[in-house]
């Protein structure tokens, strides 16, 4: 991928996320996945996470696409039917890839407020139905970058030439950038993926060097034309941004809360696996985290 923007893409909406209640007194900053953003191919939700204990996301059922999940302050724990445990903390990530069904609980694992990022992402009519897998990458093993100005936390996909390990099946660039005062990005984007830019700290220009900064807590969406991003910092405080593209799969979309599917049928048929516990579901029916007795959910 070359390092060099020929036509940058212009913000053709911003949305800011206000806080909204979800889980179990949680509160959430849901940008796309709500009425005004219902699907923004391939991206179903993302939210910026907030929640302290005994608030949290007990038990709850996934299929037919992925959630990735981005500590940025305290620590959550994971647990699953299959057995898989684990803490991610700041600085953290987990690529859950739910697949044919999946039933977790995400908790707060530290004192205070626990904050982050959840993206989910879809998958396409054929990995829909596929075991469950996991990629989860502690802080220092996620590949850094720094120029002229310019920190990047490369999650997903490229950039300054350098390349992340996460194993995308569907392709996806995801980055962390942090811009001092003054500083400027090119970042390229495939031409045919859809993108968009959540601001987490700070204020930056985008897209245009004439425009007005915009802020913290809103969700830029990034023009269909266009090979990448060009963004200013031009503020006295450091600008923190993530970058999210993604190749649109193009088909239908069914969804039912936790379940994803391309029809009503399939949404039909999830449901009935759910509650039967089959066709996936088979561990839901004895199966309890830990949390869940701890906080007598």
């Amino acid at each position: 991928m070359s390092n060099v923007v020929k036509e940058p893409r212009t913000v053709v909406r911003k949305f800011l996320a206000r806080p909204q209640h979800e889980g179990v007194g949680a509160t959430v900053r849901r940008s796309i996945g709500r009425f005004e953003l219902k699907y923004f191919d391939p991206f179903l939700v993302l939210d910026e996470f907030s929640v302290s204990a005994p608030a949290g996301f007990p038990d709850h059922p996934h299929r037919g696409f992925e959630t990735v999940t981005y500590m940025l302050q305290g620590a959550v724990t994971h647990e699953d039917f299959e057995g898989h445990k684990g803490t991610i903390e700041a600085g953290d990530l987990q690529w859950m890839t739910a697949g044919r069904g999946i039933v977790h609980s995400e908790m707060p694992a530290a004192q205070g407020t626990q904050k982050g990022l959840q993206l989910w992402i879809n998958l396409s009519s054929k990995y829909k139905m596929i075991e469950p897998r996991y990629q989860e990458i502690t802080s220092k093993d996620i590949t850094e970058a720094a120029k002229d100005g310019i920190k990047v936390r490369i999650i997903a996909g490229e950039a300054l030439g350098i390349k992340s390990p996460i194993y995308t099946r569907t392709p996806t660039m995801y980055l962390d950038f942090t811009l001092n005062p003054g500083a400027q990005i090119q970042q390229p984007i495939p031409v045919s993926w859809n993108a968009f830019v959540y601001i987490l700290e700070g204020e930056g220009i985008f897209g245009n060097s004439r425009s007005l900064p915009i802020t913290a807590h809103n969700l830029l969406l990034l023009g269909g034309s266009g090979d990448g991003l060009e963004a200013w910092n031009k503020s006295s405080k450091s600008l923190r941004f993530i970058l999210i593209g993604g190749e649109p799969l193009g088909e239908p979309v069914v969804q039912f809360g936790p379940f994803v599917m391309n029809t009503q049928a399939e949404i039909d048929q999830t449901i009935e696996d759910y509650e039967n516990c089959t066709n996936g579901f088979e561990k839901a029916r004895h199966w309890k985290s830990e949390s869940t007795t701890v906080f007598g959910y």
